[in-house]
């Protein structure tokens, strides 16, 4: 099960260095390739307003 990324995001990319496999996409607001994601959890435990959950 891939992760996703809630309206809480601040866009700050803080996520994105984090993830090994280049899943997240950059926008307003970012999201996360589901078909990319390894559900590692790094993103997770780097996004500073905790949007990022197991989705």
């Amino acid at each position: 099960m891939s992760h996703k990324i809630s309206d809480a995001c601040i866009a700050c990319g803080a996520c994105i260095d984090s993830c090994p496999s280049g899943a997240i996409v950059e926008g307003e607001k970012y999201s996360i390739k589901a078909e990319a994601c390894t559900d590692c959890g790094a993103c997770v435990s780097n996004c500073p307003v905790e949007a990022i959950s197991q989705g």
